[in-house]
């Protein structure tokens, strides 16, 4: 089989702009899978969020009452959530926080993850900087495109 490394690469482009875990793609006998392999570890974490996730949803609706009065004081530079689903700071209950305000990070670093449809998906920091605000709570629920961080 002849890999085509350009269709790899743009596969791989399009994971990270949708958030998406895996994309396969068939062209006669020919066929592409492409999957991110950070998603695979988180979601082999994704047990030890089971009992906790049940947990927010009486705390939802103060959640949700709250999230509106900090969006508009989030600067327009603020890492955004890329889907809806649920925050957790930490890669499992008990563990520290990925990053915490002050603390210094690079490109790609883990910020945080958010749990959509039972998939773990980290949000890894777009610039490196310092942490300076942190806008979500642990295990609040957020929508597409709220902000969760702001790097300065």
């Amino acid at each position: 089989m002849n890999i085509d490394s350009a269709l790899v690469r743009e596969l791989a482009e399009l994971l990270a702009e949708t958030g998406l875990s895996e994309i396969e793609v068939e062209d006669g006998d020919r066929k592409i899978r492409v999957s991110r392999q950070m998603i695979q570890q988180m979601a082999a974490a994704m047990p030890a969020f089971a009992p906790a996730a049940a947990a927010p949803v009486a705390a939802a609706p103060a959640a949700v009452e709250a999230a509106p009065a900090a969006a508009p004081a989030a600067p327009v530079d603020a890492v955004k959530s890329p889907m809806v689903g649920t925050v957790y700071l930490a890669a499992e209950p008990g563990a520290p926080d990925f990053v915490t305000v002050g603390k210094t990070v690079k490109a790609g670093d883990v910020l945080l993850i958010v749990e959509a449809m039972k998939v773990m998906n980290q949000i890894v920091a777009p610039k490196g900087g310092t942490i300076t605000q942190i806008l979500v709570e642990n295990q609040q629920p957020v929508e597409f495109d709220q902000p969760l961080v702001v790097i300065g």
